[in-house]
């Protein structure tokens, strides 16, 4: 896979937390961002997703009926 630079900045905070974690897993700095990066943008699209998915099944009416919505309160709730 091809790859590109980029540049961004981060508190102190967090770079030394990513510089520890490079000498304890012996992985680059840049190898441990570019993973990071990629776990949170299939998270967030994941996310997107599925609040996209409910909203249509929203607009098309499609909710638990209020039985079914008491049941499941009482199985989780005790």
């Amino acid at each position: 896979m091809e790859s590109a630079v980029i540049t961004l900045r981060v508190n102190s905070r967090i770079k030394a937390k990513l510089d520890k974690l490079a000498e304890a897993t012996r992985r680059s700095k840049s190898f441990l961002a570019a993973e990071a990066i990629e776990r949170y943008l299939e998270v967030e699209a994941w996310q997107i997703k599925e609040i996209k998915q409910g909203l249509k099944e929203a607009d098309a009416g499609d909710f638990v009926s209020e039985e079914e919505f008491a049941r499941i309160i009482k199985k989780y709730a005790g």
